[in-house]
């Protein structure tokens, strides 16, 4: 990985927080709650993924609607977050890998 590649990311990400500022208060908090769990829990790739804008993306969408972020999410946030990487390889999964070894 470049320093190219660094800047280019660090620009990608700032435009991404700055997306997420642009979110109703609401959604805001619901948001960083779920990126908070995902970065503990959530898949190795989670990064490198389009999971986190696609968040955005789905809330812009909520939002524009009129809907409440609850309404969006379900009132089980953690379930949501759950079903968005039941497929995906977690952390996790690694740590509980770990310790059967």
């Amino acid at each position: 990985m470049g320093i190219q590649d660094i800047i280019e990311g660090k620009k990608q990400w700032r435009a991404h927080v700055a997306r997420v500022k642009a979110l109703p208060p609401d959604y805001q908090i619901v948001y960083k709650e779920i990126q908070r769990y995902l970065f503990k829990v959530g898949p190795i790739d989670l990064l490198d993924s389009d999971l986190l804008p696609g968040i955005v993306d789905f809330f812009e969408e909520g939002a524009a609607s009129g809907k409440g972020v609850l309404a969006v999410t379900g009132t089980d946030v953690a379930a949501f977050c759950d079903d968005l990487i039941k497929d995906s390889r977690t952390y996790a999964d690694v740590y509980q890998e770990s310790i059967e070894q």
